[in-house]
């Protein structure tokens, strides 16, 4: 899903069957059309904003949700 949406992102938008295949295996034609719009949207607002130079309105400032940290796992 992370690649498909990396792949919506860029410019120009070429997403590779193979990752169709993929989402096939996980998502109905539904879920993959609500996924898309998602993303899509999501994406729309990103330009949009970053076209005009609207930043950060502050207003997510202490109500999210940190993941926990991950422990390193050691290398070989």
């Amino acid at each position: 899903m992370l690649d498909y949406a990396v792949e919506l992102t860029r410019t120009p938008v070429e997403v590779p069957n193979e990752l169709f295949t993929q989402l096939r295996e996980h998502f109905d034609e539904s879920e993959l059309l609500e996924l898309t719009a998602v993303i899509a949207w999501e994406n729309y607002r990103a330009r949009f904003n970053h076209a005009l130079g609207i930043g950060s309105g502050g207003f997510s400032e202490g109500a999210y949700c940190p993941l926990p940290e991950r422990p390193v796992e050691p290398t070989t």
